[in-house]
This record gives structure tokens, sequence and C-alpha cells, in this order.
């Protein structure tokens, strides 16, 4: 039986640490979490001693960063382990801490978080923060203080949709990266593309264009979104639409700032048989 140990009241750096052992390396997957003073090791064990036990967070062995003043923390002790462990079973495979830019990413966050950073992040007292990770996980220790093992639960499916998530917004970064179709608009810049990655539209208007449009290759269904502060009004673009494609279902935003044509919200919805080009024509010149 393999056991991961980490210290009680685990915080976002251990329970990540748990995440990435169980969910990276098969051999961990059914793994027990047992749970020490911070700094102990399992039964008072001599740390990374057992090959079938390993210590995150604590015990000072080798996914512990507490005996080091360097930028680092166990959950990127961690990944690195893991990279190694994975490069040491299949040594044909190419690359190590570069075959998983979501999960470096994600891993990065957690280290600035265990530093203690986030009191730099910009506006650090917005209640926003408030439904991050962070928060999160302190909430589920006052509420579950005497269930480390509850918070480390709810820590794996939470940290599950934040890779997924980061997943997503890579691909989508990348979308953008090769397929956008840049195009001017009276109100600024935008950017068009077709692709199945929803997260386009957020990622374009994060990064500055005033208009984003996605075309679903798959379902045809178009969205075309302007940021909410911007002063752009696609009512008249939304009224050409309409006479260029009777028959799609056309939906104008009560704010002026979107429109839609189908959506899975409504499945008996239809989607326009206007081309990426027709649809950026219009939003060019109106």
């Amino acid at each position: 039986m393999k056991i991961i140990v980490t210290h009680f009241a685990p915080d976002v750096d251990a329970i990540t640490s748990v995440w990435l052992l169980k969910r990276f390396l098969p051999e961990w997957k059914e793994a027990e979490v047992r749970f020490v003073p911070a700094g102990k090791s399992f039964e008072n064990q001599i740390v990374d001693s057992d090959p079938d036990i390993l210590h995150v967070d604590t015990g000072m062995g080798q996914l512990d960063h507490h005996q080091t003043d360097e930028d680092t923390c166990a959950a990127k002790l961690t990944l690195d382990f893991i990279f190694k462990n994975k490069s040491a079973v299949n040594k044909k495979k190419k690359g190590t801490a570069g075959n998983d830019a979501p999960m470096e990413r994600l891993v990065e966050v957690v280290n600035d978080i265990d530093h203690f950073r986030e009191v730099y992040f910009p506006n650090p007292m917005s209640d926003y923060y408030d439904f991050g990770l962070v928060a999160i996980f302190d909430g589920w220790k006052l509420i579950f203080s005497d269930e480390p093992l509850k918070i480390v639960e709810l820590g794996l499916l939470t940290l599950d949709g934040i890779y997924k998530n980061f997943q997503n917004k890579v691909w989508a970064e990348n979308e953008i990266d090769k397929k956008g179709i840049e195009f001017k608009t009276k109100w600024g810049k935008g950017i068009a593309l077709e692709t199945v990655n929803d997260e386009v539209i957020r990622i374009a208007q994060r990064t500055g264009f005033t208009v984003a449009v996605r075309k679903d290759p798959k379902k045809d269904y178009v969205r075309i979104k302007s940021l909410p502060q911007s002063e752009a009004d696609l009512t008249a673009c939304y009224n050409i639409f309409r006479k260029l494609d009777k028959e799609a279902t056309w939906f104008l935003h009560s704010s002026r700032k979107m429109i839609l044509n189908g959506s899975i919200k409504n499945p008996e919805s239809k989607p326009t048989k206007l081309t990426l080009r027709e649809i950026v024509n219009v939003l060019k010149n109106e």
C-alpha cells in the first residue's frame, strides 16, 4: 500500500502536491493520504526511506521546501519529481517540464500563493478574490477543521476543474495565435476565428480586442461579443445579419454588446449559413 503524507490543515501547496501524485503517477492513484503535524514524518520514520511513502510539504524530504529559502514550493518539487519519474520509465520521450504547459502554469500560481504574493495582486482587497482558490480552501479549513481528508478530497476535485480550464486557456491562446483573423471596426480592433473552443472570446477580450467573433466549425453557431465598457453598439450589425440570413436564429443582448446565433442553452436555435468572412465584413463596414 502506498501512502502520501502531508500536514494537518492542508493548504493549497500541500493539496496540489497530493493532486499531482494521485492524478499523474498511475502507481500512486489509489494511495492513502495520511496527516502529521507540520514538519513531522509518518510514524517518525526517516523521510524518503520507504519507496511506498511520499511526504509532501512536510518532513524536510525531497518533496518539502521548508528546509530552503529557494523560490520553490512542494508542488514545484512534486512536478519535477513526476517529470523525472516519467522520463525514467520512458527514456524515449522527448522533453521533460515542457510536456505540459497548463500544469506548469498552474503550479507557478501555487508557488506564488505559497509565498504570499497574492497580497501584491492588483486591487488585493477586492471581493473577487474571495471567490478564488485560496479563499475556498481557507473556508473549508474553517468548516472541516477536524476533517483534513475531506479538505483534500474537495481540493482534488477543484484542481481537476482548474487544470481543465488551464488546458482550455492554453489551447485558446494557441488558436488565437494560429487562426485569428484580425480586423478593424469603428469601435476598435477585432478578431475572428473558427474553433470549438469558446474560451477564445474571453482571451481575446482580455488581450485588448474590442470585438471578438467565434464560429463553431462543427455546429456553425456564431458568438460576437464586444467589451462591456466600450462604445460598441451591435444593433445595426444585428439587423444586417437578420436580413442576410433570415432563417438563422439571432439574439441581440439587451446591452447591445453581444450577438448570439445558436446556443447549447437553446437546442431549437438554427445556426447561420453566413461564412466567417461575411460576418467580419459586416462588422468592418458598419
